[in-house]
This record gives structure tokens, C-alpha cells and sequence, in this order.
């Protein structure tokens, strides 16, 4: 039986992945700050801003799946919203401690286990790190760090035969899109939390060897097309689109 652990798994995306994993047949772990109530899944508490609780959580659910973990999805992450000359300095130290350390220290303790299986390292980013985000910029820049994170493990990785890949939506109907940021208002939140799930499937899973040497996976036609435009639009063009979306 093949294995993936979840971090952020008590609700949102975290917990529609975990549903579509256990649905396929897969063991799962699926981890939180209050531990996830998931049938079927192995379940726990990890605060991922803790490197002792990521190696021993992992441990612990390697005794589970006979030594091996085949994915592991870095999906917790929070945000703060308003401008960054109003916000504390707690909140701006909280979201980096979630979505920047707490992926950094996953991926560290996750790698000799994906090392074995010849795995997957998932991270969550956001079609907020296309281009900077004004109104959640705390959160937007979490999530160019988890886009080169990627990109740099990916190298750094490939000799282990671990591929190392990270999945962009736009704002996903959970609570992480509850917030006053203009691209909200302006695009709505239109992506479901089982669509994501899928994506992160068909990812894990690619069709072909084009596919599989993909590294940022949107969700949407439209988030899949800003992905795109990305790579190639000059700084000016995207700073434009941005600023007519969020600005």
C-alpha cells in the first residue's frame, strides 16, 4: 500500500486530499494542530514549526507503513491580511514560521523516507506567487518561497529519485480565502477544495514524461494560464495584471 502524509489536514484542502488518498486506496497521515477527525486515516498533531514533532511524527507513521512514505504533501499554511505597515509583528512572524520554516523543516525530515520510495515532495504555493500580492504580501512571498523551494530540491534531489512539485490555485473555497484581498472580490473564489484534491492526484500521477518533468501545477483553466503567462510575460505586463486584479 503506498503512503502520503498531510500536514494541515484537519479541514480545507488538506482534508480533501486526504479524502481522495484514502478513496484510492492509500494510507494516509493526516496531521494538524488538533488532530483530524478522518476515518480510516492515521491521524495526529504536529505543529510543523517544530523539527523534533516532524521527526517523530514521521517515525512513528513509518512504523505504520513498513518504512516508506511515498508523498508527502506540505499543505499547512496561514495567512494575515491588510497592509504590512499595519500588521504585528506576531502575525507576520506566524505566517513565515507556517509556510516557510514549517515546509523547510518538512521537507528536511521527509527525505530520507522519500528517498526510499523514490517519492514525491508536494508543497502548496498559490497563484499569489505569480506575481506579488498587495493586500496579502506576508502570505504572496511565503509562496514564491515555496515556488523555489521546489525548484531548487528538484535539483538538489533528483540523483535520490525524489521529484519535488508544488500545486497553484487561486483562492480555494476554505477559510484561508475568507479575507478582504482585491483578487478575492474581483475573481471570486470559484476553486472547490475536491478539485485541488484531484489536481494534487493527477500530479502525484503524471500521464506522460512531458507531464512529469512539470514542477508548478495550476488548478483552474484560468490559474493555469496566469502559471503560464508568468514564465514568460516581461516584469512590466505582469505587474499591469496584477495591479487591474489586486491592485
Amino acid at each position: 500500500m503506498k503512503s502520503i502524509v498531510i500536514t494541515g489536514a484537519a479541514g480545507g484542502l488538506g482534508r480533501a486530499v486526504a479524502e481522495k488518498f484514502l478513496a484510492e486506496g492509500w494510507l494516509v497521515g493526516a496531521y494538524d494542530l488538533s488532530e483530524p477527525d478522518l476515518p480510516g486515516a492515521v491521524t495526529g498533531v504536529l505543529d510543523v514549526t517544530d523539527a523534533e514533532a516532524w521527526e517523530r511524527v514521521l517515525a512513528e507513521f513509518a512504523e505504520r507503513s513498513g518504512g516508506r512514505i511515498d508523498v508527502l504533501h506540505n499543505n499547512a499554511g496561514v495567512i494575515i491580511e491588510g497592509p504590512l505597515a499595519d500588521a504585528s509583528v506576531t502575525g507576520v512572524d506566524g505566517v513565515i514560521a507556517v509556510n516557510v520554516l514549517g515546509v523547510t523543516l518538512g521537507a528536511r525530515a521527509a527525505h530520507p523516507y522519500l528517498r526510499k520510495a523514490k517519492g514525491t515532495l508536494v508543497g502548496m504555493a498559490s497563484a499569489a506567487a505569480i506575481h506579488g500580492q498587495p493586500g496579502v504580501a506576508v502570505y504572496s512571498a511565503t509562496k514564491f518561497y515555496v515556488n523555489g523551494l521546489t525548484e531548487a530540491l528538484s535539483l538538489e534531489w533528483r540523483r535520490d529519485g525524489i521529484r519535488v512539485i508544488d500545486i497553484n490555485p487561486l483562492w480555494a473555497k476554505t477559510p484561508l480565502a475568507e479575507n478582504n484581498a482585491a483578487s478575492v472580490r474581483r475573481l471570486g473564489v470559484r476553486i472547490t477544495p475536491g478539485q485541488v484534491a484531484e489536481r494534487v492526484w493527477q500530479a502525484v500521477h503524471p500521464a506522460n514524461a512531458w507531464e512529469r518533468g512539470g514542477m508548478h501545477y495550476g488548478v483552474s483553466p484560468l490559474d493555469r494560464f496566469l502559471l503560464m503567462l508568468g514564465g514568460f510575460a516581461p516584469d512590466r505586463l505582469r505587474r499591469l495584471l496584477t495591479g487591474l486584479i489586486a491592485g
